[in-house]
């Protein structure tokens, strides 16, 4: 046997027991810091403290197990082993030359190692260590089981803040606690609060904890617009409890209304917000040569958390013009990440769904919060996978049909940019007078383009009309190629086209009735920059006006990959014409067709007869003041209005103390902030100065 392959043989079991041992000692401490962690934060936590222990014990005793080498070997089987005669090492000495006696030395020995085993020299279990970190452990783990967390066992009384003076024999309030427990679904913790006002989810339960001096006989929670809540007596302190479905306003009355009045607290119930579904992934995406999947990726947030899983929506639109094809589905799919950040990116293989070339494919996310009971249910933004036909699309003027190809308008701008770029690299080289001359000119036809977008927005042209040229081609009117003379198209007596194309032009079928209003923005965007561009053309700076046109051809593109516009197909419906009474002259039947002026409806009526009496003109009230009223009206606009609850404790303020000038002050202030504001009124026509006089007179006939 070689000689490391000897000393393995001798090692080898002492390693295994010190690695062995040393994870023994390092269980008890890991089921005491699992404990803690589960304790404090839960059991993810407590999962991630015992792996960081085992993993600080693996490496403990792989250290451990490291110090049985060679030298140790050596010493050991000298200090156990005498029939050795302290030669050991010459066992392990194979590259080392020896002499004769070391020689015969090695033989004597040789024979008498093999009389013993290597489990010899196995160190022993650290028995007592164990002992003491087990019950180290013990300890820790009935410490951490026991240890009252926050918003469990009784809790700790605050100082009242109730701030009233204390009567005799009157109870009052001197210890307050509120216990808010949350919905399970949130995931948030129990807590105690020491002040009585609060914010807490809605469905959250509050258990308030009550302490007077002296002791009250029957205490009660006064809700404002609402039955009193009873508490029910533990020993010293009265307990009740409250589902929070709503905020409320209310008051502790310790003494059924004698003394002094408590002043309101308020506890404000937060809606759990719907989930939001963000898309990562372009809204339009054009396949590329060779795909053969497309993975579309969402982002799904919610205040306390999303569903793992959720639903996916995919709608294939296959075929052109008319002979379009519509199949939908809905595939499972499973988020990753945090419950409050999700996302979700599926792979979608094209032959599993049919989707081919000369279609479009439209997924939508479906997401869920973990609301209970009732989920909140939400539909994220559609995402496009558009795969183009293999042969060229082709225009066509009938409406009803999907139009695959934006107009010309689109096509002119970069010729702008290719002009600008010309000009300031001859500006060296030109006279500043002909300098400005070229950039005004390029200047007007900025101006032109931009008249043609606005008409596609819907507004009116600016200049001359003139065919608009085309930046994929790069054609423009004096680029040296031969287009023709110029196509004129007869006119056909009694076609409503024709005449609407040579007297006006109509606004009800604009092209931008085909626009959604996502892509009118950005083409909105688009004309913004072209007006920044002909500003800085016009006064001598192409300079300053490149990087306007740069961005007005990027919001084109942008435009040029938007969605299918969908043109309008259904015409107005208008009633058949009663032949039998033309050129009759007969008016019998018909009604006037002049619209009854409606009169606004307002709601505001309580709210002004209070705000007037609370204030100082001839309306006001300076005694006590119904306010049933106004009560009324504010549970019945509480939906509507700012603050319906600071609008309520105004209230309660008042009719409590109708002397109290701040606070009908502040009750004035919020029906201010409350009441519907009032519709602007016509301004009145100003009156003629002296010339408008002289010239009313001349063309009325009386002269100047």
């Amino acid at each position: 046997m070689s000689a490391d392959a000897l000393r393995t043989h001798w090692t080898t079991p002492a390693r295994h027991r010190r690695i062995a041992d040393t994870l023994a000692l390092g269980l008890p401490l890991a089921l005491a810091a699992a404990a803690i962690g589960w304790r404090l934060a839960g059991p993810a936590v407590a999962g991630l403290l015992a792996i960081v222990v085992f993993a600080v014990a693996l490496i403990v005793a792989r250290q451990r197990a490291a110090r049985h080498d060679l030298p140790w070997l050596i010493r050991s089987l000298d200090a156990t082993r005498p029939e050795l005669e302290d030669s050991s090492a010459l066992l392990f000495a194979d590259d080392a030359p020896l002499s004769p006696l070391q020689s015969l030395q090695r033989t004597r020995i040789a024979t008498r190692l093999d009389q013993a085993s290597p489990h010899d020299l196995t160190p022993g279990w650290s028995k007592r260590l164990f002992l003491i970190l087990s019950v180290l452990a013990v300890a820790l783990i009935a410490a951490a089981l026991l240890w009252p967390r926050a918003g469990e066992g009784p809790p700790t009384l605050a100082p009242s803040d109730e701030g009233l003076p204390a009567r005799p024999g009157i109870p009052s309030l001197v210890g307050q606690n509120l216990r808010i427990v949350p919905p399970a679904y949130t995931g948030l913790p129990v807590r105690d609060s020491a002040s009585l006002d609060a914010r807490v989810p809605q469905g959250s339960r509050l258990e308030w904890t009550l302490r007077f001096d002296p002791q009250a006989s029957a205490p009660r929670l006064l809700m404002l617009a609402g039955q009193p809540l009873a508490l029910r007596q533990e020993g010293a302190n009265w307990i009740a409890t409250h589902t929070a479905d709503a905020a409320f306003l209310y008051r502790v009355d310790p003494a059924s209304r004698r003394g002094a009045t408590p002043r309101l607290h308020r506890v404000d119930a937060i809606a759990d917000a719907p989930p939001q579904v963000k898309p990562l992934t372009d809204s339009l995406t054009m396949i590329k040569p060779g795909q053969r999947s497309w993975t579309p990726a969402f982002a799904a947030t919610d205040d306390y958390g999303v569903a793992a899983t959720a639903r996916l929506r995919v709608t294939l639109a296959i075929g052109e013009g008319e002979n379009v094809t519509f199949s939908e589905r809905e595939i499972p799919v499973t988020g990753t990440g945090p419950a409050r950040n999700r996302r979700f990116a599926p792979r979608l293989d094209f032959p599993t769904f049919g989707f081919a070339a000369g279609g479009d494919m439209v997924v939508q996310l479906i997401v869920r919060d973990n609301r209970a009971p009732g989920p909140q249910e939400v539909r994220g933004p559609s995402l496009i996978l558009r795969w183009p036909s293999p042969k060229q699309p082709e225009s066509s003027g009938l409406t009803g049909m999907v139009n695959t190809t934006l107009p010309a308008y689109f096509r002119s701008q970069r010729q702008i940019i290719i002009d600008i770029e010309k000009l300031l690299r001859q500006k060296r080289t030109l006279a500043p007078d002909r300098t400005l001359a070229r950039s005004a000119s390029i200047g007007g036809d900025q101006q032109i383009l931009r008249g043609r977008y606005s008409q596609f927005l819907g507004g009116e042209s600016e200049g001359q009309p003139e065919l608009p040229t085309a930046d994929a081609d790069g054609h423009s009117e004096n680029d040296g190629h031969d287009h023709g003379p110029p196509v004129s198209t007869p006119n056909v007596f009694g076609e409503k086209e024709d005449v609407l194309a040579e007297f006006g032009h109509p606004h009800d079928e604009s092209p931008a009735s085909s626009l959604d209003p996502e892509t009118r923005a950005i083409l909105k965007q688009a004309v913004d920059e072209m007006w920044q561009s002909e500003r800085e053309l016009k006064t001598g700076h192409p300079d300053t006006a490149l990087p306007y046109a740069y961005k007005a051809l990027r919001f084109i593109k942008e435009v040029q990959q938007a969605t299918r516009i969908f043109l309008s197909r259904v015409g107005p419906e208008l009633p058949p014409i009663d032949a039998s009474r033309r050129m009759t002259g007969k008016r019998e039947g018909l009604a006037s067709r002049q619209l009854d002026i409606t009169p606004v409806k307002r709601q505001d009526g309580p709210a002004a007869a209070a705000w007037r009496a609370l204030g100082a003109g001839p309306d006001a009230i300076r005694g006590p003041i119904d306010l049933a009223p106004l009560e009324g009206w504010v549970r019945a606009n509480a939906g509507r209005l700012p603050d319906a609850l600071a609008l309520s404790g105004a209230i309660d303020a008042v009719r409590r103390d109708p002397a109290c000038a701040s606070c009908r002050a502040k009750l004035r202030a919020q029906l201010w902030t409350a009441m519907e504001r009032p519709l602007g009124q016509p301004a009145r026509r100003r009156p003629a100065d002296a010339t408008g006089t002289r010239y009313l007179r001349a063309i009325e006939g009386g002269g100047s």
